[in-house]
């Protein structure tokens, strides 16, 4: 009879319903199943298909991966049936009430770890009861979070020591207290769930942090290189248990693993895009791009393209936008005088296979966690445009650390839907940006450096790099439980 200790480990997966959430935790499955270990992911209705087809090219490799669906509480919190994903809000009480529709999937959560008694369960932060949920059944609960060791340092230290409240105005500069290195921010770009400013966002903060400590451990989507000041003071200041895993997105080895396995379906084909790029020169190209939660307004996407035609350089530009016959966003004529020097793509792209092409010289981006690893994965310096959440922190981190990008000039936390009519950003800020990070012996030296920390993050991840042995330590010590 086979013995406790050589019994298959199985472990559940619980990602956020969020495309910067869902598709870092759909990487850490397969991870985990090429490493032999079961994988079973959680998820809804809507997203299912989604992730079944994330998961198809380990399946066809015979790793056990598996998907279990649950039902989303969306009409219970006043929500139309079918809004499953939070790209789907288009105002704050709509995103609000999302919120409040995930703490409804508790029960539902309890009866399947019930039935099924998996071995740990690795679920999102802003899942914060799961911890109390497989504490019921003896399970010892992961938590995954999103960024890396640097916004989760700086965020503990600004809910702990409260600096943005001993300043006289909203842009007065400021010192986060107690980093291993000096960052300076603002009241403006501290994000507004760590000031208080929303009941039911600090509640939810709160209650993150509650069952950070009770939790057995947090893995982060990062590797020990980027970021080894941080990754050192947050283990020995804080105290808590943590691994770091990643680069994840680089288990996709395949090019269909980086385009439609990622989760959503290009709005260009990968072939024409790739076509296209193959007819540039190295590093010629700028690819800009803001995450699928960002939505400008037209005045700012207008002083996008102003500054883009400005610049002069060849460009891929991702934009949330539907073709329509008449566009104000777009300066009169820009696509026809742009034809064959830029291309728009409206909607989703296939972003990791456009940042490694080697025509790509630069990437504009809002600085999410998933952008900035896919950015220095590729070897790609980047021009920030920090919008929300803990972007501001990322930005200092490219920019003043790394020192693999320039800010655009991105002065405040703006609200995940941007209603706001004028634009933040004039063109010739963008022009300025995209020149330094694409032109000149600056350009080249940050285009260096980013390539260094590339080859840093593909060697994190092969066997006996920083990555790759955090996973087989956190492994071996699942299974000694």
């Amino acid at each position: 009879m086979e013995t406790k200790s050589h019994e298959q480990l199985h472990i559940f997966f619980f990602p956020y319903m969020a495309q910067g959430h869902s598709i870092p935790l759909i990487d850490i499955a397969k991870l985990f199943a090429s490493r032999g270990v079961k994988s079973t992911l959680i998820t809804t209705t809507l997203n299912a298909p989604l992730l079944s087809k994330a998961i198809q090219s380990s399946k066809n490799l015979g790793f056990e991966i598996e998907i279990l669906v649950i039902q989303f509480p969306a009409i219970e919190v006043g929500l139309p049936q079918g809004f499953e994903i939070t790209s789907m809000a288009t105002t704050h009480e709509m995103k609000e009430k999302f919120f409040q529709a995930t703490f409804l999937l508790e029960p539902q959560i309890e009866q399947i770890l019930d039935q099924h008694r998996p071995h740990c369960l690795v679920a999102d932060s802003f899942f914060p009861w799961a911890t109390d949920v497989a504490g019921k059944f003896g399970i010892p609960r992961l938590i995954f979070y999103g960024p890396g060791f640097l916004p989760m340092c700086a965020s503990l230290s600004v809910i702990l020591y409260e600096p943005h409240l001993k300043v006289s105005s909203d842009s007065e500069v400021f010192t986060i207290p107690n980093l291993p290195v000096e960052i300076k921010i603002t009241r403006n770009q501290v994000p507004i769930f760590e000031q208080n400013a929303n009941p039911f966002l600090s509640k939810l903060l709160k209650e993150s942090r509650e069952c950070e400590e009770r939790s057995y451990g947090i893995i982060f989507n990062t590797f020990y290189e980027l970021e080894p000041a941080f990754a050192d003071h947050y283990r020995k200041v804080f105290g808590r248990k943590a691994w770091h895993i990643g680069p994840v997105s680089l288990c996709n080895k395949a090019a269909g693993d980086k385009t439609e396995m990622r989760g959503m379906e290009a709005s260009l084909d990968e072939h024409e895009c790739l076509n296209w790029l193959n007819t540039k020169k190295h590093n010629s190209v700028v690819y800009i791009c803001f995450g699928s939660l960002t939505n400008f307004s037209d005045p700012q996407l207008l002083e996008i393209a102003l500054g883009l035609e400005a610049c002069g350089q060849e460009f891929i530009w991702v934009v949330k936008k539907e073709k329509k016959e008449k566009e104000e966003w777009l300066p009169e004529g820009f696509e026809q005088r742009m034809e064959g020097k830029g291309v728009i793509i409206r909607g989703w792209a296939p972003q990791v296979l456009i940042l490694e092409h080697q025509a790509i010289g630069g990437f504009v981006t809002h600085c999410g966690w998933n952008s900035i690893l896919e950015g220095v994965s590729s070897g790609v310096p980047m021009i920030t445009w920090p919008v929300s959440a803990e972007q501001f922190y990322n930005e200092k981190l490219v920019t003043e650390i790394l020192r693999i990008g320039v800010a655009v000039g991105s002065e405040k936390w703006a609200p995940l839907v941007d209603v706001k009519k004028e634009a933040s950003v004039k063109r010739d800020a963008i022009e300025k940006a995209v020149a330094q990070v694409m032109v000149g012996d600056e350009a080249e030296e940050m285009r260096s450096t980013a390539r260094a920390l590339g080859e840093m993050a593909r060697r994190a991840v092969e066997e006996g790099g920083s990555s790759f042995s955090d996973l087989t330590a956190l492994i071996e010590e699942l299974r000694s439980l």
